[in-house]
């Protein structure tokens, strides 16, 4: 009997919907999975990952030892010799154009395991393409929206654990998003961070530094400050960007975004950008770590220098 499988997933709605499905099509395929949430910091000694054990991985960097491993950001090779080693297969699918990771294990476990979805994992699946393209209606449905989905996912704001996200994982693997997001501890993780949404709007606008060429360049670094992802576009509806200093639990991170109700006509690939400093992330959204609030506040400054003299320069006949 070989080892149990471990699916590794990014702490996330998505990363948690595609190890819920993975998990269920394992099963069906005679597995029994374990699963445990990831994150950026467990890159370091990236090659010796979970040495000498069997693991899979959902909405994350490539590994070549992954025995199942689905993604779908842009930079997912973390060097030019791991994009090498990866082909499609059976095992493993890459799909830069999907907006999430749960569709692609769908269609891929349809077409090589003879999975078919369920209306369950389907309704799942289109809110992880919602959540993580950023494919809200509007700023007041990703601020206040009530859905089960997205009551799940501002609930992993306010997580009480790093290892909480694997029994909501547990759940979504048999239960429907409403029966998660009706949890007590997943309610009272809402609220928590529902006012903590409420204080970060409050909070913002003198965070911020600058708003030149539509571009809102802002330091949220101190831990008195309370986070809101989309809170640029929330007080400053006209910006294309926002580039942003945030604290981390072992550091501080850069976090760059276009505004999903106002997007740039032509803009760079923002995670190509911050991959040039040890981050990554998508055309539209991207973030990277930094060493020191020094560093962080540099590269906030040198990323929204880029996007202003791009934006200048689109301006010009």
């Amino acid at each position: 009997m070989p080892d149990a499988l471990t699916i590794h997933y990014h702490r996330d709605f998505d990363g948690m919907v595609a190890a819920a499905i993975l998990a269920h099509n394992l099963r069906a395929r005679g597995e029994n999975p374990a699963w445990a949430g990831l994150n950026y910091d467990q890159r370091a000694d990236w090659p010796n990952f979970q040495a000498g054990k069997r693991f899979a991985i959902v909405d994350f960097h490539f590994h070549p030892r992954a025995e199942f491993w689905f993604d779908h950001h842009p930079t997912t090779f973390l060097t030019p010799e791991l994009r090498a080693q990866y082909q499609p297969s059976e095992r493993w699918a890459w799909e830069e154009a999907s907006p999430s990771c749960p569709p692609i294990i769908l269609r891929h476990a349809e077409k090589h395991w003879g999975i078919v979805s369920t209306p369950r994992f389907d309704e799942m699946a289109r809110w992880s393409d919602v959540i993580d393209a950023a494919r809200f209606t509007d700023v007041e449905q990703a601020l206040f929206g009530d859905d089960p989905a997205l009551r799940i996912s501002r609930a992993l704001a306010a997580a009480p654990d790093p290892h909480w996200s694997d029994t909501l994982v547990r759940d979504m693997i048999d239960g429907s998003l409403a029966e998660v997001a009706s949890r007590g501890d997943v309610d009272r993780a809402w609220q928590r961070a529902a006012r903590n949404r409420d204080l970060a709007l409050r909070q913002f606008p003198p965070t911020v530094d600058s708003t030149a060429e539509a571009v809102v360049l802002y330091d949220a670094s101190s831990n008195k400050i309370r986070r809101e992802r989309f809170a640029a576009f929330f007080h400053h509806a006209s910006a294309l960007y926002s580039v942003g200093v945030i604290p981390t639990r072992s550091g501080f991170h850069v976090t760059a975004g276009q505004n999903p109700w106002n997007p740039p006509d032509i803009g760079p690939h923002l995670g190509e950008i911050m991959e040039t400093y040890g981050g990554g992330g998508h055309r539209s959204v991207g973030g990277a770590n930094a060493p020191s609030l020094e560093d962080a506040r540099r590269i906030a400054r040198e990323v929204a220098t880029h996007l202003r003299t791009h934006l200048a320069g689109a301006k010009k006949p």
